[in-house]
């Protein structure tokens, strides 16, 4: 059974009963749980609401760092992630790529998450990009020891994996890694251990390989394991049992 340790279902342009549709058509193939991560504390009430009486899933929160508009305080954060449902921080971090502009802005969000993260015992889910030497600064500086998490959609160099892995952190591959264009990332992936590996969709957006051009579902998770299977020349059953092992390692679901 698969896990698809980030998606974003309140952001898929669907009613409730085509989401409930693509929930099952997901438990179809395979997949047994679903997390769906918040990129926005203001809107966090809603994504709730979005995913309340969906079966086997659970929820984040966080501001994602492209969404500095809704930038809240630390003590805004630390009173919506104290929510019994929330099992996770995030997702925050950093992205120069995009939005280097808010360089400032994004360091003091990260910060913030990451001592709501310490404070509350719940691990960190982290989007970076470009920012490779003030991410792993910041959790340096500040993450507890017994604060975890993972980095989501990675698409950066091994050092970084190593890094990262050496700090008690996760490395997710989305569905990034089955495009043609992915030859480093592939390299990278083959690399790394499967006791730190998970994977997910990171839906509505980033479909894989063969579903590119269309709006991302949870359900194409399989694609993402198969791909990695084969790279790391291992049963599809192995990846899956050791990647959904790995997300209730990381991750307290009730």
């Amino acid at each position: 059974m698969f896990v698809d340790s980030h998606c974003h279902l309140d952001r898929l342009d669907k009613t409730p009963e085509q989401l409930a549709e693509i929930i099952n058509f997901a438990k179809n193939r395979g997949v047994e749980h679903f997390l769906c991560v918040s990129v926005s504390v203001k809107d966090f009430p809603a994504m709730l609401g979005t995913v309340k009486g969906l079966s086997d899933v659970s929820v984040s929160c966080g501001v994602h760092p492209l969404h500095q508009e809704d930038a809240c305080t630390y003590q805004e954060l630390l009173e919506m992630a104290s929510n019994d449902d929330v099992i996770a921080i995030g997702e925050t971090g950093l992205d120069y790529f995009y939005s280097a502009d808010t360089k400032e802005v994004q360091l003091l969000s990260f910060i913030d998450h990451i001592k709501v993260a310490n404070d509350l015992n719940k691990p960190l889910i982290i989007h970076t990009r470009d920012a490779k030497e003030d991410t792993l600064r910041l959790l340096r500086e500040y993450k507890s020891v017994e604060t975890k998490g993972v980095l989501h959609c990675f698409t950066e160099d091994w050092e970084m994996a190593q890094a990262a892995i050496e700090l008690g952190f996760y490395i997710s591959i989305s569905g990034i890694v089955t495009f043609k264009t992915a030859t480093q990332l592939q390299k990278v992936v083959k690399k790394i251990p499967l006791e730190n590996l998970l994977i997910e969709t990171d839906s509505p957006w980033l479909a894989p390989v063969p579903y590119r051009g269309k709006q991302n579902q949870p359900g194409y998770v399989r694609e993402v394991g198969e791909f990695i299977a084969d790279l790391k020349g291992i049963s599809v059953d192995k990846l899956a049992q050791v990647t959904t092992d790995n997300f209730y390692t990381l991750f307290a679901v009730r």
